[in-house]
């Protein structure tokens, strides 16, 4: 397995969409046609509910580590402006699809959303749910910071909703900590766990990273063990994605010799999955781990685990509208990300116009090839039909597969290709052999983390 991690631990996309960001095409993308879409994608099944993602981007302080669109401030007087454009937006994408919709799940992301009270919060979701319709299998999620996340936050979303939660936790040992400006004791991730099962919550995450500067596997092993004393019902396993020509001077507060060699941080993947395998855990799909009650692991087993800009989810919706600076919006036929700057942001939607700033339309191919993505992320198989060889250079795809299929990665039959349990933690590798954009236009590798 070493051998295999070291030939396939290349740059490469996490595949929340395809086509992925960098090969969005930006000449022929229009709000006109970014609108049509949308309201193409609402009205062929109105029923079938959408997703809300929410980006709350203020941080009182910077994690070096993170690679997220954020706002430092300690100025917690942004918060009502924000929240009133959100919802602003929110009635402008309403108007839009001409109806209340029907929210089948909702995700708050950051930043970190419990930078905001709890009385705003429950103002964001009131008024965001003000404009629905109401079901009874809607999830809402957040993401919670275990340092600024109290009990009054988790009552308080758990009020409106929520039932689900997942905090950061990243590594345990105080050198690591410092390193990335997140110190937080084991103690305060507990509390929170802790908490929020106590209100009621039934689904509680964690995300941990390997791959951090002056880490080495012994922290790793030590957080899983801390991790697993508490046992979350999901964990995220993820590789440190050092890219700070893209993510600016936050990343470039340790030197590169800092950081685990390509040796030691393959060697902490090894380890961490080999022990999340004997603490119960399920592997879900990249860096993606759950317990066999938890929802996601069960998704995975029934066939409607899904992915998108929110990462792995339980289920499918054609349409997710994404709201806030930076956010990104698939109505399935086309993406769209909002403008990153929390000013300009605000303006737009003050005007009532929605705030894109660029995205993609997907032709034939594009639809036919994420579909096959989808299904290697999510099922670790898929098939193409007869026809789709008349728009998609199939030949290549299985020419860019070959080297997978004789390492043992993929096995091909007929007009199936299935990932092999070797295979499992190369599906971005195996993805990517489906991304003809990608391979015809030969990107700067410095775009993308790497694999492993």
């Amino acid at each position: 397995m070493c051998e295999l991690i070291q030939k396939y631990n290349v740059p490469g996309p996490r595949y929340t969409s395809y086509p992925t960001v960098p090969y969005w095409d930006m000449e022929t993308f229009s709000g006109k046609k970014w609108k049509s879409s949308v309201i193409q994608a609402f009205e062929e099944n109105p029923e079938e509910g959408i997703s809300i993602y929410i980006h709350l981007p203020f941080c009182e302080s910077m994690c070096t580590f993170c690679g997220c669109h954020k706002r430092i401030t300690k100025r917690h007087e942004v918060e009502s402006p924000y929240i009133t454009a959100v919802l602003k937006e929110w009635e402008l994408y309403v108007e839009l699809m001409g109806s209340r919709p029907v929210i089948k799940e909702l995700h708050l992301g950051g930043g970190t959303p419990t930078f905001f009270s709890p009385e705003n919060l429950k103002i964001l979701i009131n008024g965001i749910t003000r404009l629905s319709k109401k079901t009874d299998t809607i999830e809402f999620s957040f993401e919670g910071h275990p340092n600024t996340t109290t009990k009054e936050h988790l009552q308080a979303l758990y009020d409106v909703g929520f039932r689900r939660v997942c905090f950061g936790v990243q590594d345990y040992n105080l050198t690591v900590q410092r390193a990335i400006n997140r110190i937080q004791p084991f103690e305060n991730v507990k509390n929170v766990t802790e908490w929020a099962r106590e209100v009621g919550y039934t689904s509680v995450g964690h995300d941990i990273i390997y791959g951090l500067p002056f880490q080495d596997c012994s922290d790793v092993e030590t957080t899983i063990v801390k991790t697993n004393a508490i046992k979350p019902d999901r964990i995220a396993f993820y590789s440190y994605a050092h890219v700070p020509w893209l993510k600016g001077n936050g990343q470039r507060g340790y030197k590169e010799e800092d950081l685990p060699s390509s040796i030691e941080k393959k060697a902490q993947y090894e380890m961490g999955k080999r022990m999340l395998a004997e603490f119960g855990y399920k592997d879900v799909g990249m860096d993606h781990f759950a317990l066999p009650t938890d929802s996601l692991y069960q998704a995975l087993e029934n066939g409607t685990l899904h992915r998108n800009f929110m990462g792995y989810t339980p289920s499918k919706t054609k349409l997710m509208i994404g709201l806030g600076a930076s956010s990104i919006s698939d109505s399935w036929y086309g993406f769209a990300q909002n403008v990153k700057n929390v000013e300009e942001y605000q303006n737009l939607v003050s005007h009532g116009v929605i705030p894109i700033f660029r995205g993609h339309i997907l032709n034939e191919e594009d639809q036919i090839l994420r579909r096959h993505i989808l299904n290697i992320m999510c099922r670790f198989e898929t098939n193409w039909k007869p026809e789709e060889k008349e728009v998609v250079d199939f030949e290549n795809i299985l020419a860019n597969l070959s080297e997978l299929e004789a390492d043992g990665l993929v096995k091909i039959e007929d007009k199936t290709i299935k990932v092999t349990d070797k295979g499992r933690p190369f599906v971005r590798n195996i993805s990517m052999a489906f991304d003809l954009k990608m391979h015809r236009k030969k990107p700067n590798t410095r775009i993308f983390s790497m694999t492993v």
